[in-house]
């Protein structure tokens, strides 16, 4: 048997990272096996549907690196892998079932169904269909369907005995017949729902597994009985449990959680997100990794295993991921790191004639989001507002009126130098205090503080004033030593 798995969402915006997450599993497990990965599109709920959120689901799965054998977009034997162009398919399998007694035709209107819901309300009850349309002799209800009344086609679940299936995961799972309802399996528009068209386009595609959130546990003893109303072989369900914001609270688009996309456009590293997402909910094999947490994608593949997979929610820690970030990011060639920054310093710096080679040596290692680099380095851009009691530091010994004093010398010596690179800053720097009894800290630390405004910078005072420039480094001592005086 070839594995073939899907990842099936629905456009109705932005891919979620719980989403990420189930398309990287279903990926991972179909590499691992060797079999197929396959993309479809769910869109069955048009009034859900977000215009351009299928070419985000495209332009995320590419951006991921998961590439799937079949899709809208690269084709495959089982097309189309869009529902709402497959819509002619479901209506002949619903009738197949209404032939064989798993399914009837129902025209209950909105207002009726409402009406009856209100009632069990009422009385305290909890609704689900009461099968009204169920008596309905079958060629009275067709021929009403011919007539062009409106109708839907429900599936006609037993009120007797239990629904189950086995989980890879859970194990096996059951539920009363008598608790579950009749769901709409055909809608009024002739679309199908989803309950119904998953089940149709997972065995039509020869789907064997299908690795979905835990949420569709409740759901999957229904669509176990429409595989039995067909004499057709299940696909082996792995449930997995969800992502979580907290302990109570699933991420949530609608309350700022990010999704793939935003994480990549606040600066995160595509492949920490990987790595981080991989690890929410899956441990690999102990005796085999021990505690090894990096993993490139083919090794996630060679690692993934459905026996690492955990029944706990998975709670998502910022902190963590933004730690596998600035690992991923330390770790990167500086080349590659100099290309990812540069955008990121000319939010800031454009302009500015900054020398981004040497800043990006400063910057490498210190990096832990990209979208945090703006804000690191605009003190080179623009110097900020301080107190004069930043030149304060008990450890170097140093008060304003030392901090004075190093400036006065500072400043005539710094303008003298015809060559202003980082070493003869240094050494001028360095030859002042060795001159003036003062400590190589009594110099360094007052001129930083003077052209950066700042107690904590990339870089100490000879590199910053490198990247500033003579006449700005100049500028901002004079500036430093005004201050000072007042």
């Amino acid at each position: 048997m070839t594995v073939r798995t899907r990842f099936a969402p629905s456009p109705t915006g932005y891919l979620h990272l719980g989403g990420l997450r189930t398309a990287l599993y279903t990926y991972l497990f179909a590499r691992k096996n060797g079999g197929k990965f396959i993309l479809r599109i769910e869109d069955t709920d048009q009034e859900r549907e977000v215009p351009g959120a299928v070419d985000k689901i495209y332009n995320s799965m590419k951006l991921a690196g998961l590439d799937y054998d079949e899709g809208p977009d690269v084709g495959g034997d089982y097309g189309p892998y869009i529902q709402s162009q497959r819509r002619d398919t479901y209506l002949p399998y619903a009738m197949q079932l209404v032939e064989s007694g798993a399914a009837y035709p129902c025209f209950c209107s909105v207002e009726e169904l409402q009406q009856r819901r209100d009632a069990a309300t009422a009385r305290g009850e909890q609704w689900k269909y009461d099968k009204h349309c169920l008596s309905i002799p079958r060629e009275e209800a067709l021929e009403r369907m011919r007539s062009g009344e409106p109708f839907v086609i429900r599936q006609n679940v037993p009120t007797t005995g239990t629904a189950s299936f086995e989980d890879a995961l859970y194990g096996h799972v059951e539920a009363p017949c008598d608790t579950l309802d009749d769901n709409v399996l055909i809608k009024q528009d002739g679309l199908p729902t989803y309950n119904f068209a998953n089940v149709i386009d997972d065995h039509l595609m020869g789907i064997t597994h299908v690795m979905r959130g835990t949420e569709y546990l409740s759901s999957t003893p229904k669509y176990n009985l429409l595989y039995e109303a067909f004499g057709w072989t299940p696909p082996v369900y792995i449930h997995m449990s969800p992502v979580m914001k907290d302990a109570s609270r699933k991420l949530s688009k609608r309350h700022g959680d990010p999704g793939f996309e935003d994480l990549l456009s606040q600066g995160y590293v595509k492949d920490a997100i990987i790595n981080f997402i991989a690890l929410l909910g899956w441990c690999p094999d102990v005796k085999k990794y021990g505690e090894k947490e990096f993993f490139t994608m083919d090794e996630l593949i060679e690692a993934f295993d459905l026996n690492g997979l955990s029944k706990s929610p998975a709670i998502f820690n910022t902190e963590k991921l933004n730690w596998f970030n600035h690992e991923y990011i330390s770790r990167m060639d500086f080349d590659k790191y100099l290309e990812m920054a540069t955008p990121w310093f000319d939010k800031v710096l454009a302009g500015k004639n900054i020398d981004y080679r040497c800043l990006a040596g400063l910057m490498h290692t210190r990096t832990e989001v990209f979208g945090n680099v703006p804000d690191q380095v605009r003190f080179l851009a623009e110097l900020p507002e301080y107190d004069a009691e930043i030149y304060t530091h008990k450890k170097m010994k140093t008060n304003p009126e030392i901090a004075l004093r190093a400036l006065e010398l500072a400043r005539p010596a710094l303008a003298a130098l015809d060559n202003f690179s980082e070493e003869a800053v240094k050494e001028v720097l360095m030859n002042l205090a060795a001159a003036n009894e003062l400590k190589t800290g009594q110099m360094m630390w007052p001129v930083r503080i003077a052209i950066s405004g700042l107690a904590s910078t990339p870089g100490g005072a000879t590199e910053i004033a490198y990247l500033i420039g003579k006449q700005e480094t100049l500028r901002r001592i004079d500036l430093g030593i005004e201050k000072l005086k007042r």
